[in-house]
């Protein structure tokens, strides 16, 4: 690296942990997650409102594949994390009502975003036409479940059986979308030429992480070897690495680690593990990961027809996520008003949809303008799911319903 690479990497990188720190901290006074003000930080620093100059400016072209390196960084470790939280014991015993909802909430907003991606398709070159069809409707269906279950936490709805149900479908849907995702990165060409017969290879790696791997790291645990953070740490890592070698994205391998990391007797392990990973990574990586995402968002170029396929998104996706988990709810007995709020909280979509998006334009599934639109409806469906929620199930509902739960204990 120059001087010059290193004076504007240090100094860019104080510019984002900063204005992230700022502009999340905006975003918790107006009782939105913080995620809000970081992403919202991405875009403001990028093209939208000052024009490609400034962005050239404060991030050199000759910096920006260190700050995406880092990002990348950011992403798997996030997504080892979103593993390595998602208790598994969450995807069983809540019953038809938690796979019913997860499901109508992923087969609808996927039906309409492959009904819309035909209508995208004729604005623009698609060089993967199937492709492209299923990564819209796999944007379409996401819901993340990291910022739900922060939402659920600041409303003091984590412990109860409505924002349970809701951990539960957001667990089992992120699981469906990660599967079709991983369709669409093997549709449209992960990996190519002579290297595409190495996709074979998915199905026998993740037999080797859950049968040989995972006992590996039982008996690593349970003989209380020292340096667990490191091992595991450096697993997520080498884990992705494989899967990015076989053609699917580094992010299924490092989610997958997560997954795998035993759950018995290792509370207080993966509680620290998450603690100082999650310290460093929402601190500095994530907010480069956004940074680096909002300089590719411009949405001063959006033409009428630009405007109308926003539009048309912004429909599909809350619409879809909405209805399906709606329907899903109401079809088990769920009441309305608690039906109206877990499909306010599966509309949902915050980083996880980033990070989709983001795989979208690295395999060209995605232009930069329809890349801009997504990300923006991102956005807007995670600011608007708290004062929806507010309206639909203010807190003197949280606590009757709460001190009912109580009771029936």
């Amino acid at each position: 690296m120059s001087t010059h690479q290193v004076v504007f990497l240090l100094l860019d990188l104080a510019v984002i942990v900063v204005l992230a720190r700022l502009l999340g901290a905006v975003a918790r006074r107006l009782d939105q997650p913080p995620v809000i003000g970081e992403l919202l930080a991405g875009i403001l620093l990028g093209p939208t409102l000052f024009g490609e100059g400034f962005a050239a400016a404060l991030f050199p072209t000759d910096v920006r594949p260190f700050l995406a390196a880092l990002a990348n960084v950011g992403v798997a470790m996030f997504m080892f994390m979103v593993g390595l939280e998602l208790e598994q014991t969450l995807l069983r015993g809540r019953g038809k009502l938690a796979l019913t909802v997860s499901v109508s909430s992923i087969v609808l907003p996927f039906t309409l975003g492959v009904g819309l991606a035909f209508y995208l398709a004729m604005n623009r070159p698609v060089e993967h036409r199937l492709g492209f069809l299923l990564f819209i409707g796999a944007a379409m269906s996401v819901t993340a479940f990291p910022v739900l279950a922060r939402i659920l936490q600041d409303r003091g709805m984590l412990r109860t059986m409505l924002g349970g149900l809701a951990l539960t479908c957001a667990a089992i849907g992120d699981v469906l979308a990660w599967c079709l995702l991983a369709v669409v990165v093997i549709v449209s060409g992960g990996a190519s030429g002579t290297e595409q017969w190495l996709i074979v290879l998915g199905p026998i790696y993740v037999a080797l992480m859950l049968w040989v791997v995972r006992p590996l790291l039982r008996k690593l645990f349970t003989a209380g070897v020292t340096g667990a953070l490191p091992t595991v740490l450096a697993g997520a890592l080498i884990s992705g690495a494989v899967t990015e070698l076989i053609g699917l994205h580094f992010i299924f391998g490092a989610f997958l680690f997560g997954v795998i990391v035993p759950r018995e007797g290792t509370d207080t392990l993966r509680h620290r593990i998450i603690d100082r990973v999650e310290e460093f990574n929402s601190a500095l990586l994530l907010p480069v990961f956004f940074i680096v995402s909002g300089l590719k968002v411009n949405l001063s170029t959006l033409s009428a027809t630009g405007l109308v396929e926003f539009g048309l998104v912004l429909l599909v996706a809350i619409a879809g996520k909405f209805g399906g988990a709606f329907v899903g709810a109401r079809l088990h007995g769920l009441p309305a008003r608690k039906s109206a709020a877990l499909a306010t909280l599966m509309n949902t979509r915050g980083l996880t949809e980033l990070i989709i998006l983001t795989v979208g334009l690295q395999l060209g599934v995605l232009d930069q303008s329809l890349y801009s639109i997504m990300v923006a409806m991102a956005v807007i469906t995670t600011a608007m799911a708290g004062p929806l929620l507010r309206l639909i199930y203010p807190a003197s509902v949280i606590e009757r319903d709460q001190a009912i739960e109580q009771a029936r204990l």
